[in-house]
């Protein structure tokens, strides 16, 4: 089992900053990608940033220049650093991991979500 905790969510003004921790647990071995998704009401789950072993962190287009992912693989946390925010980024933000388990079994794991709000 992978367990993603995550917290920083909340309420800030547009124009405002907020960042968030997603910290992976259990019987983990490696994690292949490790990133957040969102989803706004009314809409789909959306990709906004991922960061993926050996590689470049991707990121939504209309978050790209504004929100930073970034990776502690001690610690197997990432972290997002979210920038002059707008009223379109309020939403429900959900940590995602990619990773393979100690008994060698690739297993795609969610967080519960953390809100984010913004207020214009």
């Amino acid at each position: 089992q992978v367990q993603l905790v995550e917290s920083g969510g909340g309420l800030v003004q547009s124009g405002g900053s907020l960042r968030l921790s997603c910290a992976a647990s259990g019987s983990i071995l490696s994690i292949n990608a490790m990133g957040w998704y969102r989803q706004a009401p009314g809409k789909e789950r959306e990709l906004v940033a991922r960061t993926i072993l050996g590689g470049l962190p991707n990121y939504a287009d209309s978050v790209k220049g504004r929100f930073t992912i970034s990776r502690d693989n001690a610690k197997n946390t990432v972290y997002l650093q979210m920038n002059s925010l707008k009223s379109e980024d309020t939403a429900v933000y959900y940590c995602h991991a990619d990773t393979v388990t100690t008994d060698w079994i690739t297993r795609i794991s969610w967080g519960q979500g953390t809100q984010v709000t913004v207020s214009s």
